[in-house]
């Protein structure tokens, strides 16, 4: 009997371990950062530059579903096209599956929006008038994996799942400049190029 109540305890501890960084009440912090930059061979070419920072927090309305948000910013400069700066916000929700003691399963919504200002950008790379505003609005649904080495620390494996997203440039009339701005859909994951991050959870 007394190996048996052990026994019970053991399992109730592991458990409450394992669910105790993703249990109703609890917070996450982290968020994402990106940098990239491109140029072409050609002589005295310019560099095309991107970068993103977008610290997000999320709060768990029941044991292993959080909802939250990130806020941020965006630059991008494209040669011969547009330098655009813009505000980021990206609420999301999430929900966990615990598949050991350290090991999670999630997968995460969110509904990324933009919202910039664009300058025109000559061959040179140098930046003119602002010649409109931009918005970016998108939908993306995609699955990860998360291990806990501590109970405050989440190393997540995110995996780009399906997404798209819609980008406009309108001038100063609020006219839409044609052939400025994109749809895109995208459907596949590549699991040897993980997006890499951590949440911290208190």
């Amino acid at each position: 009997m007394k190996k048996l109540l052990l026994s019970l305890v053991a399992v109730s501890a592991l458990a409450f371990t394992t669910q105790a960084q993703t249990e109703k009440g609890k917070i996450i912090v982290g968020g994402n950062a990106a940098f990239s930059t491109s140029k072409s061979d050609a002589e005295g070419a310019k560099s095309n530059t991107s970068f993103k920072i977008v610290p997000s927090v999320g709060y768990f309305v029941s044991d292993n579903i959080a909802v939250g948000t990130g806020v941020g910013y965006s630059y991008d400069k494209q040669i011969s096209k547009f330098e655009n700066q813009a505000f980021v916000v990206s609420p999301f929700g999430r929900y966990y599956a615990n598949l050991s003691e350290s090991f999670k399963f999630f997968g995460q919504l969110s509904v990324p929006m933009e919202f910039g200002t664009a300058k025109a950008v000559d061959a040179a790379g140098k930046v003119g008038d602002k010649v409109g505003s931009s918005t970016s609005i998108g939908v993306a649904l995609a699955p990860g994996f998360a291990f806990y080495p501590t109970k405050r620390i989440g190393i997540e494996f995110g995996i780009n799942g399906l997404s798209y997203n819609n980008t406009r440039y309108e001038n100063g009339n609020g006219d839409k400049i044609k052939g400025a701005g994109s749809d895109s859909f995208d459907l596949g994951a590549n699991f040897f190029k993980p997006n890499l991050g951590i949440q911290f959870h208190f």
